[in-house]
């Protein structure tokens, strides 16, 4: 399933912190243009919308592109009860090495 545009790439900072609760979430696909090598590749994108509170401007949603923490938050959000938790993502590091921590727990 390829992800609309406009694009909300989740982006912070090494030792940046988003805690949030997840309302609804897509897994898909999307088209970037590469850096390194001209051209364009397809990567795997976690849409997950957030509550104004944790993102007051349009759009509501960060499209996650990194591996690790789309395997580190698919599960949970695989669950029926995922929206009555809070995700604290945690930024270690810089790209292309940076890597994330994850904690859940329930929203209060």
């Amino acid at each position: 399933m390829s992800i609309e545009s406009p694009y909300e790439i989740f982006d912070i900072g090494d030792g940046g912190v988003v805690t949030t609760k997840i309302l609804k979430w897509e897994l898909g696909e999307m088209t970037i243009k590469t850096r390194v090598v001209v051209g364009q590749k397809v990567v795997k994108v976690l849409r997950i919308f957030v509550p104004p509170e944790t993102k007051p401007i349009f759009p509501d949603y960060y499209d996650i592109t990194s591996t690790t923490l789309i395997a580190q938050l698919v599960p949970f959000l695989q669950q029926a009860d995922f929206i009555n938790k809070k995700y604290k993502i945690t930024k270690v590091g810089v790209a292309p090495q940076a890597r994330f921590t994850l904690e859940v727990s329930p929203a209060i």
